[in-house]
């Protein structure tokens, strides 16, 4: 019998050596009898239309790594292993400009007020000119960036792998401040990212805290457990914030692995409502319906936004590897560990379509405007595609 293996990356937290930080990675390797759940059939209601297909530089192999692109007017912008940043048209994806940064990356591009940001494997953080790709600054951080800044006003956020928020100025890269937490001594590999609603920083740590910082100064404004370690081994015991905040003006919606997904307020912390459910994937929001979430063994949920009952389960994407679904529509699209696109109704969770893009994983959430996703893979192929 063939033996598929899962790769579940656990990073043990070096710290101290000669007054710097260091890491290394214990990789645990798991093994199923099982391989990922066949193709379903079924007919399909419409049928996807790719508009174009270019690619943004080398993909990683990293099985961790998130490049993710960041969408802003007419442009997308992307970042491949090796530092190259470009930035293209969403009509056409044609290049309008492209900056070489040589340096090893593992998270996706952030952005905004005319910026985008880039952080390393080494611990900088990279500023380009959102128009033209010239850099701005660099800024040389505790330890290796794994997810994307972001930028708001005068402020860039940073987080980093040592379990450091770091508030730096957008004008020159200036750290301004720093807040951090005891990263436990074994967690999942990746950090969700941290998100900015007015003057106020959230941030979710391995240890199943919610955070809430100020972004003048750092200080902590509330702090609430999302999810409580449990179990008799370090394993059993994981209670990381991997998934990205979703946040509106008002609220912060935040899961955990082996815990809750949850809601709050974002001024005051309390908590709206909760389920016991676990993703290190993530999750899209509806506000006033339904929560979309991929489980840790890739079925797709539909919670009740405001009680947390289930709607529904699609469970014939088992261990497909399935990325964070993304609302379009009337339905919700996820990605997969060969190359396909699953479209998926909101309202009961039948499968309506289904695309194949390539033929190697796709791991970052689907970027949706206007009716139109766009799709990266593992090796760096950016796909636009029409919807119905």
């Amino acid at each position: 019998m063939t033996i598929f293996k899962r790769y579940v990356s656990l990073s043990l937290m070096l710290l101290g050596l000669s007054g710097c930080g260091a890491i290394e990675y214990l990789f645990v390797e798991e093994t199923y009898e099982a391989p990922p759940e066949p193709l379903v059939e079924f007919t399909a209601e419409f049928e996807p239309k790719t508009l174009w297909r270019e690619n943004t530089g080398d993909g990683s192999e990293n099985i961790y790594a998130d490049l993710s692109p960041w969408l802003s007017g007419d442009q997308i912008y992307t970042v491949d292993a090796q530092g190259d940043v470009r930035s293209m048209s969403v009509q056409n994806g044609r290049r309008t400009w492209r900056t070489e940064l040589e340096v090893r990356v593992a998270t996706g591009v952030g952005g905004g007020e005319g910026k985008i940001a880039v952080g390393s494997q080494q611990g900088d953080v990279i500023a380009l000119n959102q128009t033209d790709g010239d850099i701005l600054w660099k800024q040389r951080l505790s330890s290796e960036v794994l997810a994307p800044p972001q930028i708001s006003g005068q402020y860039v956020v940073v987080r980093t792998a040592d379990g450091r928020v770091s508030g730096m100025s957008a004008v020159d890269g200036t750290v301004l401040w720093n807040y951090q937490r005891n990263v436990p001594l074994l967690s999942l590999r990746g950090v969700s990212a941290p998100a900015i609603v007015g003057e106020t920083v959230l941030a979710g740590y391995d240890n199943g805290k919610l955070v809430a910082l100020s972004l003048v100064d750092g200080k902590v404004i509330w702090e609430k457990s999302v999810a409580v370690p449990r179990g008799r081994t370090e394993l059993e015991r994981l209670v990381d914030i991997d998934a990205n905040l979703w946040v509106t003006d008002e609220l912060v919606y935040v899961a955990a692995y082996q815990g809750n997904l949850a809601a709050y307020f974002i001024d005051t912390g309390d908590l709206i409502w909760q389920r016991d459910i676990s993703t290190k994937t993530g999750f899209d929001v509806a506000i006033g319906e339904a929560v979309y979430l991929t489980g840790d063994e890739s079925y797709l949920w539909a919670i009740q936004d405001g009680t947390g009952d289930s709607l529904w389960r699609q469970t014939r994407l088992l261990r497909r590897q399935i990325t964070a679904p993304t609302i379009v529509g009337d339905y919700i699209v996820v990605g997969d560990l060969e190359g396909y696109v699953h479209w998926v109704a909101r309202s009961d969770g039948r499968f309506v379509a289904r695309q194949e893009v390539g033929d190697v994983p796709i791991r970052s959430q689907i970027l949706v405007r206007d009716n139109v996703l766009y799709v990266i893979d593992t090796e760096g192929r950016l796909t636009a595609i029409q919807g119905p």
